[in-house]
């Protein structure tokens, strides 16, 4: 596992922590020597960069930082969530003919509904809306904005997939021997208003979620227009599939939303 820093508590579980500068190819490179596949977590330039470093380590297969919608649906200029995706797939597809990659595509996770927010599990820091209640529904005090239509008038759907399920379908997915540009994976797929329904059921207040739909331009503060593309991006079925191609050689059932949330909040009412 490669790191900016020390990682004491994974050390401890067992884990070889390999300590690397994301800024300097040739170290990289050394890093992945022998390396047949990576899986990244990084974004930007650093990802480029472990890309270029892998194609000339002889890495076999590598699979971006997505995590996330199909990248076809998202804008291909402005898209105010792209940390550089569309770059590293550039890159990508310029070494398909000896290093093999692929999309893993999970929609929403569930920990954005988790007490304390994709945060609280280290997740998405960089997305700058990670937070407890920043995407649809805030739990806690009993509101959302909720895009029940598209454009078209027709009920908006979200797949959704909570981490852990994501690590069990990206191991499962190494022992394939061939990787489709696109690996699609999801615990549900639900429609919006039925995910806040969930929430409400959870926390005992039915019917009591305050519903709004909020596409204001904002007022300058980043993090409220990043809210708001967030729900345009929803409503757009961003994070919508119906072919999960993954889900049919998992082998497992992954977990319900209304049991993974209701887990997550068992000590957080």
């Amino acid at each position: 596992m490669l790191s900016r820093a020390e990682k004491p508590g994974l050390t401890a579980k067992g884990y070889q922590i390999v300590v690397v500068d994301y800024s300097e190819r040739n170290s990289l490179r050394f890093a992945l020597a022998g390396i047949d596949v990576v899986i990244s977590t990084v974004s930007g330039v650093p990802q480029l960069n472990l890309i270029d470093a892998a194609y000339y380590a002889g890495v076999h297969r590598f699979a971006p930082a997505e995590f996330e919608g199909q990248p076809h649906l998202r804008p291909l200029v402005n898209d105010v969530f792209d940390r550089g995706q569309l770059q590293a797939l550039d890159r990508l597809r310029l070494y398909q003919e000896r290093m093999e990659s692929t999309v893993f595509v999970c929609g929403i996770l569930y920990e954005r509904f988790a007490a304390g927010g994709m945060a609280s599990a280290a997740i998405g820091r960089s997305t700058g809306i990670s937070g407890e209640g920043d995407y649809i529904a805030d739990i806690r005090n009993l509101k959302a904005k909720i895009p029940h239509y598209n454009a078209a008038g027709q009920e908006v759907y979200i797949c959704m997939t909570a981490a852990s399920d994501v690590g069990r379908f990206v191991a499962k997915a190494l022992s394939m021997q061939h990787w489709p540009s696109e690996l699609r994976m999801a615990g549900e797929r639900k429609r919006v208003y039925d995910v806040v329904r969930v929430a409400e059921a959870m926390m005992g207040n039915p019917d009591s979620l305050e519903d709004a739909l909020t596409f204001a331009e904002g007022s300058g503060n980043r993090k409220e227009l990043l809210k708001v593309h967030s729900l345009i991006a929803t409503s757009e079925s961003r994070y919508d599939f119906t072919n999960p191609n993954l889900n049919a050689v998992a082998g497992f059932v992954p977990t319900p939303f209304a049991e993974w949330l209701s887990t997550s909040w068992a000590n957080a009412k």
